[in-house]
């Protein structure tokens, strides 16, 4: 079944101090939680929101960018109990769905990133393509 929304709710990008020498940049991705919610379409449809925290880090003690919102799945209501039950006992996401929930969120979170480290001056968090002269 279909994603069918995604949402930002938190955005900070912050830079701490001035960047001298190598800089180490992580990412990390993590889905927190999630809930089962009801949309009002033509009827009444059920659908889990996965709520995520996407965070860069840039070392030593350079910056931070930390994305939090969340991703709409909409799916029958035996899938939904089954993904709930799953993720209640093993805080893990079938093979199936989370890449599809997982690159939903890389895909928005990436671009909404790279425009905030421009914005803060920090590097960019994503190898970018250049030119060479010959």
């Amino acid at each position: 079944m279909p994603i069918v929304g995604f949402n930002f709710n938190k955005i900070i990008a912050e830079k701490n101090n001035k960047i001298i020498g190598k800089v180490d940049i992580k990412n990390n991705l993590s889905i927190k939680s999630i809930e089962q919610e009801k949309i009002a379409l033509e009827k009444s449809e059920e659908i889990l929101k996965f709520n995520f925290e996407y965070v860069i880090s840039y070392e030593p003690s350079i910056g931070k960018i930390a994305i939090n919102g969340n991703v709409l799945y909409m799916a029958e209501s035996k899938k939904i109990k089954e993904i709930l039950n799953e993720w209640k006992k093993e805080k893990k996401l079938s093979k199936e769905l989370a890449p599809k929930i997982l690159n939903t969120i890389l895909a928005k979170c990436n671009i909404k990133a790279l425009t905030l480290s421009q914005e803060v001056s920090l590097p960019p968090h994503l190898k970018m393509p250049f030119v060479k002269s010959n």
